[in-house]
């Protein structure tokens, strides 16, 4: 991620308004692969997938990932993780 854009995350502040979305990026963001995960995978809509397909991704299991992606309705991404990551964050501020 840009240098940028990072400092802007960690200045965020979680809250009880921050949607499940973005708490989990912002997990994933700073470091915590695991909570991001728990927080997201029991969710069913098309949101919730196509994070879920990222953390997947992530975390180099392209076949997992690969399945998520598809049932969020899309195809693997073709950019890389961190600017996914990115990408999904812009999305959910």
């Amino acid at each position: 991620m840009s240098n940028s854009f990072t400092h802007r995350l960690q200045n965020y502040s979680l809250d009880t308004q921050t949607s499940v979305y973005l708490k989990s990026l912002w997990y994933e963001a700073s470091g915590d692969w695991e909570t991001a995960h728990d927080m997201i995978q029991d969710l069913t809509d098309k949101h919730a997938a196509r994070i879920h397909a990222y953390l997947h991704r992530k975390e180099g299991d392209n076949a997992n990932a690969s399945y998520w992606y598809a049932r969020a309705g899309l195809q693997i991404a073709n950019i890389t993780p961190e600017e996914e990551l990115e990408l999904l964050i812009k999305e959910h501020l």
